[in-house]
């Protein structure tokens, strides 16, 4: 499987390369993709890896799924882009009428296509400042929504994505998180009584927070960067059940946890909620640059020019969208993420059993975490710790990303097979040990 280390000669030159020319960003380690199928990608130096990163989750139905690469070839060969959202598509259109019938509600819907998630929370929380004319937006401590000023304003996950950019777009305001592990109020599920739902009417539209001032209330339906938390059962119902008692739009950010990845089309299914708005990308592009706003119709803008873009629904783009839901409906693959999400779950609570260095396994369908801790009384995180699993798994040929503060996550392709989480397991278990050793 692995020819050379990792990062090996030739990855190893462009790495150095990478550092001269371009801007310091979010790398996470040296490894120099080349190509890619199915769940596994092989770098530049032949080295063949097994990726449970999928691409920050874009990649759901595989890397080069023939079905995806054909679409994008064909329409490619016949017209890429013209003049953006001033003329007509019919594939524009026909990706739309599919999602608005695949997003939860009944009622009338319209599409407004994005090029990445930021751009889409962004056209969100325009959407809801014009139609509320209300100036606040409450968000949550730990989410992650984008790192475009707009959306920034609400991302609340990291100090790094938010230092020295103050002032920020006005409005953003949040509460903490339905995070069971570690409660901020130091309360237990259930006999907490969903106080972190609660708490929003009881405390801060008493004090801090006219209610009649807020337009949304944005969250995601598992938190993504922030650390993989999927809220208790009955927290969205009580939060939306707030929202309309105020008339405030609830807008779910399905960025990360969308198209299949927890098993459902949309992980706001789970809890059994249904938004005014969703915001998407990530695997809805099949690997383009590809997002999108579904919105309850009512909210459409009433005059041209109020929001636009020029590269949303990309006639490429569109193409693989079409083409990657296709191939998650024709294999089956929201029943795979609920069962290999199942077995991937059960995989990674027996290593916990193992090692007590993991506090924590949570997740919905194929997107799982592990939370590493220095004790599991105290709870300490154990950043370093974490990170160095994270640099073992790599050397060993298995590809993760962190969230959170000490937590790593698990988001193969939605094409997953049970031998292949089980081949990861091995690896992230000899990883654990390994950094322990180094410890």
């Amino acid at each position: 499987m692995l020819r050379t280390p990792i990062p090996g000669p030739i990855a190893q030159r462009i790495v150095a390369e990478d550092r001269q020319y371009l801007m310091t960003s979010t790398k996470t380690a040296p490894i120099v993709a080349a190509s890619g199928s199915g769940v596994w990608i092989t770098d530049v130096d032949g080295n063949r890896l097994l990726d449970f990163a999928s691409g920050v989750a874009v990649q759901a139905v595989g890397y080069s799924h023939p079905e995806v690469v054909r679409a994008i070839r064909e329409q490619a060969g016949r017209l890429t882009h013209f003049a953006g959202t001033d003329f007509y598509y019919e594939n524009q259109v026909r990706l739309a009428e599919r999602l608005t019938h695949l997003t939860p509600g009944d009622f009338p819907k319209k599409v407004f296509f994005t090029n990445s998630g930021t751009e889409s929370a962004e056209a969100a929380l325009k959407i809801v400042r014009f139609y509320r004319q209300r100036p606040i937006v409450i968000g949550l401590l730990g989410a992650f929504h984008g790192r475009t000023m707009g959306s920034l304003s609400l991302t609340a996950s990291k100090p790094v994505q938010r230092a020295r950019y103050a002032p920020f777009v006005g409005g953003g305001t949040h509460i903490p998180p339905p995070y069971c592990y570690r409660c901020p109020y130091k309360l237990e599920y259930p006999s907490c009584d969903l106080y972190c739902a609660k708490i929003l009417k009881e405390l801060y539209f008493q004090t801090a927070i006219p209610p009649d001032d807020v337009a949304a209330f944005l969250a995601e339906p598992v938190m993504g960067e922030g650390g993989y938390v999927v809220p208790p059962p009955g927290w969205h119902k009580t939060v939306k059940s707030i929202c309309d008692e105020h008339g405030i739009l609830f807008i779910d950010d399905e960025v990360q946890a969308g198209i299949g990845r927890t098993g459902r089309w949309f992980a706001i299914e789970h809890h059994g909620v249904v938004p005014d708005i969703v915001t998407t990308a990530k695997a809805l592009g099949g690997g383009l640059p590809m997002g999108a706003v579904i919105f309850r119709s009512d909210l459409d803008f009433p005059t041209q020019g109020s929001h636009s873009n020029t590269f949303g629904g990309n006639l490429v783009a569109v193409a693989a969208s079409m083409a990657t839901l296709d191939v998650i409906e024709k294999e089956r693959l929201l029943d795979n993420a609920r069962v290999q999400g199942g077995h991937l779950i059960a995989r990674l609570r027996e290593l916990a059993s193992k090692h007590p260095e993991i506090g924590d396994v949570r997740g919905l369908g194929l997107m799982t975490a592990t939370e590493f801790v220095k004790d599991r009384r105290t709870k300490e995180p154990a950043v370093a710790f974490r990170d160095r699993v994270l640099e073992e798994a790599y050397h060993r040929g298995l590809v993760l990303l962190p969230c959170g503060r000490s937590s790593i996550r698990y988001i193969p392709p939605l094409v997953v097979r049970s031998e292949e989480i089980d081949e990861a397991i091995e690896i992230v278990d000899a990883a654990i040990g390994a950094a322990r050793a180094r410890a």
